[in-house]
């Protein structure tokens, strides 16, 4: 922990608006690769056929359980870590990172153990058949496989995000997205001899990308200015600090699971009120571009988490306020910025996946009216954030199951089917959903930095 107080990874002090550039826009410009890494994905499935674009899709929220798992400890080993390092606890430190590290080991095993028949089981309760589900499968199961690399990753990059330092994954997504342009065509089609493997072939290269991750981010740890190799190894595995870990960690992961099962409700209305591979496979391409509208407020999350975790281990009640502030302002601002952007170029951005006439018009509808909801995504994210950030992550998981699955289930076919509605029901129903949830969380926030902030 070599001169901590003096160097810029202390975010107890100097201007809040500083520490949110330098952290938010490294973590935003890799989110961007990052979301142009899964563009690459997207645009090489459409190649494939129509079916493995909506297979694809249609693992998304399944895949999306491993990204919510490593997500999730990753947050809250960010968190804790940022709150040590408020109070100056170097021991503590290192001792939140030693025990992150096994937990993720452990928790990877488990997936991968599981992967062989959730997968297919998970396929077939969502209404998948046919093609779309041996292809969507087979790619999957292969994600599953390289669960460890996705979860330690997260976990080596929580531990960096608490010191300030978002440009080491940063650069890691900036090269991924370059390998990724390489190997899936490899392997997809089976160049230089090898064989062609599809949607396999995808997955494949995801799992050797992260791979490499691994050892970029594990070897950039040992380097980070607040790390120390002796005080890291000397520390022991606690039942106590890896229940403080999953405490926080697990509420993030569930929040995030509930994002998948809200996709998987939602492929189930598409496919209800919109048969065939057309619309699903529309939208799975609109989200695609809907995340790259999103991606310059993911950094904000990121750098309000750590910025809000240093400064309540420092017990600094008014740079959180300041904090929240200001995100809010930048993060609605970009969101309005960008509904503005793809309203009137909708069907271009669609185009540019699948030049099919019946993907463009359900996409163009789908965008155009969920750019009416893209500051509800900024807004959420930041007010939870904060809270997760002072040891508050809980609400997160009700105003997950409230947004992604209870009013879904609700508001869908009183919308699509008792108004006749039909698909445009649901498309409806995600704006007016968000819009509420925004609501509840605005008051949930405030109760809640009244309360932690006392005194």
């Amino acid at each position: 922990m070599r001169g901590y107080a003096a160097t810029e990874y202390n975010l107890t002090q100097g201007p809040i608006k500083h520490h949110l550039r330098s952290i938010a826009i490294p973590a935003s410009v890799g989110m961007i690769f990052n979301t142009l890494y899964n563009v690459v994905d997207t645009f090489y499935a459409g190649k494939i056929s129509t079916e493995a674009l909506a297979g694809m899709t249609i693992s998304f929220p399944i895949f999306f359980i491993v990204i919510a798992l490593s997500s999730g400890i990753g947050s809250g080993t960010t968190a804790l870590a940022a709150i040590a390092l408020g109070k100056k606890d170097v021991e503590l430190f290192h001792r939140l990172a030693y025990n992150a590290i096994g937990a993720g080991g452990v928790i990877s095993l488990i997936v991968i153990i599981a992967s062989p028949w959730l997968t297919p089981w998970l396929f077939s309760i969502s209404g998948a058949s046919g093609q779309e589900m041996v292809l969507g499968v087979a790619y999957t199961k292969t994600i599953f496989y390289g669960a460890v690399f996705f979860i330690i990753n997260s976990i080596f990059n929580g531990i960096l995000n608490a010191q300030g330092d978002t440009k080491t994954y940063r650069n890691f997504l900036m090269v991924g997205f370059v390998l990724n342009l390489l190997l899936d065509p490899l392997f997809i089609f089976g160049w230089f001899g090898l064989p062609s493997l599809g949607t396999v072939g995808v997955a494949l290269a995801t799992v050797i990308i992260q791979g490499l991750g691994t050892l970029y981010l594990g070897w950039r740890l040992l380097k980070s200015p607040l790390f120390d190799w002796e005080q890291f190894s000397s520390s022991r595995y606690s039942l106590s600090v890896i229940g403080d870990i999953l405490k926080q960690g697990i509420p993030a992961s569930l929040n995030m699971a509930t994002i998948a099962i809200g996709i998987f409700v939602i492929n189930f209305y598409v496919m209800r009120y919109a048969p065939g591979p057309e619309t699903i496979g529309a939208y799975g391409v609109a989200m695609r571009i809907e995340q790259i509208a999103l991606l310059p407020t993911l950094g904000l999350n990121i750098a309000v988490l750590t910025i809000v975790g240093q400064n309540y281990g420092a017990k600094l009640g008014a740079r959180i306020y300041e904090v929240q502030k200001w995100s809010l302002i930048i993060g609605i601002s970009i969101m309005i910025v960008g509904a503005l952007i793809i309203y009137p170029f909708a069907p271009v951005f669609i185009r540019f996946f699948k030049n099919d006439s019946a993907v463009i018009l359900a996409g163009t509808t789908y965008l155009r009216i969920e750019a009416l909801a893209f500051p509800t995504y900024t807004i959420l994210n930041i007010l939870l954030a904060t809270m997760q950030g002072v040891k508050k992550p809980n609400f997160a998981v009700y105003i997950g199951l409230y947004r992604q699955i209870v009013m879904p289930i609700v508001l869908f076919p009183l919308l699509a089917s008792y108004m006749s509605w039909e698909i445009m029901g649901v498309w409806w129903g995600i704006v007016l959903i968000n819009w509420s949830a925004v609501i509840v969380v605005f008051v949930a926030n405030k109760v809640t930095l009244k309360k932690q902030l006392k005194g």
